[in-house]
């Protein structure tokens, strides 16, 4: 399904309506004044308490157990659409109130105008979040569904606009391919920026797709790790694994490995096995994880076994979670699905992460020592860690949160200056 003007509509209405895209994205531009950010907070929280009255536990709570989302974790990000969260964001984020500068101009902030926003299908509810913080900026907004999609973007976009119809002029779904580049090219054309979630190559393509004049706003695919100290106490090592397997390592602020303060290969296997274990523990307590991905997970570790000789890599094993025991210092990509690596990376050799640049996002720093956590927390920031937790705290959703090291109400607007003309 399609959503055009408020009205879900059904695919095979695409092509017509893209064709139709330009008056009807620019009228609300032009004839009415910028979209008031408490219209669409007072949409969102009435939306979000139903939500959490249970209205629609009919379509969440299969979605969920679909997709092994614990419901705890889905009441906490529903919280975001509280009035209470989007106040503080953009309180936080923007600042509407008009000043003059040099006693002549009159500073005001603007929206950029239209956004298209070509999401990523990790996190389900997120491309409508992307969208309504378009809106909170008082942008029209173009979505591209992500390969997959569920459907629930568009169920919480519709039901917004029946929460508050005059968002109907700003918002319009489309499920367009990623292979049909000249429609994503024509949707593109229309467009102030094109937001993009995901990793390099979809960067890549959304570069292609925009023109010079087209702003490219880009969020992740970002990578996340725990920095640790060999002698962190299991506690925090215990909370570390939670989060892993709460969010079996698909949101971009999560953990894919363990840089170990240390140069000994002895104490990092040490290091490894003691977290083997608690990973084990925390495991069984969590939601099992999907059949298909633990096949794919043990065909991945069946090679690394295979090939430990020219790796040296060791792997622990065990119910369908591992660790692997690595000798480089690289930042990557883990298997997911409960899969970690175990590094070895000096405290004097961590500020060399800055060699990733924009690829960094969260850390978690695991030491016990409060001068130790202080100066570990000041090379990563150094180097380019956007956000620095504590170990059970890297996924946690946070309202007035920047993303990515910025705030995206920011990126959405524009300041436009105007001379009071003298009569």
């Amino acid at each position: 399904m399609i959503l055009y003007r408020g009205k879900l509509a059904e695919n095979s209405m695409q092509d017509r309506l893209i064709d139709s895209l330009k008056t009807d994205l620019y009228t609300p531009l032009c004839i009415k004044e910028p979209l008031p950010a408490e219209i669409v907070i007072d949409a969102c929280d009435r939306l979000a308490k139903r939500v959490t009255d249970g209205e629609f536990d009919f379509i969440i709570k299969p979605f969920l157990k679909a997709y092994n989302i614990e419901y705890s974790r889905f009441r906490e990000m529903t919280g975001l659409f509280s009035r209470e969260s989007l106040e503080y964001k953009c309180r936080i984020e923007l600042c509407d109130d008009e000043s003059v500068i040099g006693g002549r101009v009159v500073r005001k902030r603007y929206p950029l105008g239209v956004l298209l926003h070509i999401a990523a299908g990790n996190v389900d509810v997120l491309p409508a979040y992307s969208v309504i913080e378009g809106l909170l900026s008082g942008n029209v907004n173009i979505l591209k569904l992500p390969m997959g999609d569920s459907g629930l973007s568009v169920r919480i976009l519709h039901e917004l606009v029946l929460t508050e119809p005059e968002l109907a002029d700003y918002i319009y779904v489309f499920d367009v391919p990623s292979t049909e580049t000249e429609t994503l090219k024509k949707m593109a054309d229309l467009c102030d920026a094109v937001v993009v979630w995901g990793g390099d190559a979809a960067v890549k393509a959304a570069r292609v797709l925009a023109d010079v004049d087209t702003k490219i706003i880009a969020w992740g695919h970002k990578l996340s790790f725990a920095y640790a100290e060999c002698d962190a106490d299991d506690k925090q090592l215990r909370a570390l694994a939670r989060s892993v397997c709460e969010t079996n390592q698909l949101l971009c602020s999560s953990c894919q490995g363990i840089f170990v303060n240390t140069g000994s290969r002895d104490e990092q296997e040490k290091f490894a096995e003691r977290f083997f274990r608690i990973l084990l523990e925390e495991n069984r307590r969590a939601v099992p994880i999907d059949y298909g991905m633990k096949a794919k997970n043990a065909i991945n570790i069946y090679n690394e076994r295979l090939e430990k000789n020219i790796t040296g890599h060791k792997v622990l094993c065990k119910d369908g979670v591992s660790i692997i025991i690595c000798d480089d210092s690289n930042l990557q990509l883990s298997y997911l699905y409960r899969s970690l690596w175990i590094k070895r990376l000096p405290i004097d050799d961590l500020f060399t992460l800055k060699h990733y640049k924009n690829h960094l996002q969260t850390a978690a720093v695991i030491a016990n020592d409060p001068s130790d956590r202080k100066q570990i927390c000041d090379i990563l920031a150094k180097a380019g860690v956007v956000r620095i937790t504590s170990a059970g705290a890297m996924s946690e959703t946070i309202s007035g949160a920047a993303h990515d090291g910025t705030y995206a109400l920011r990126e959405y607007s524009r300041i436009v200056e105007t001379d009071i003309f003298d009569d």
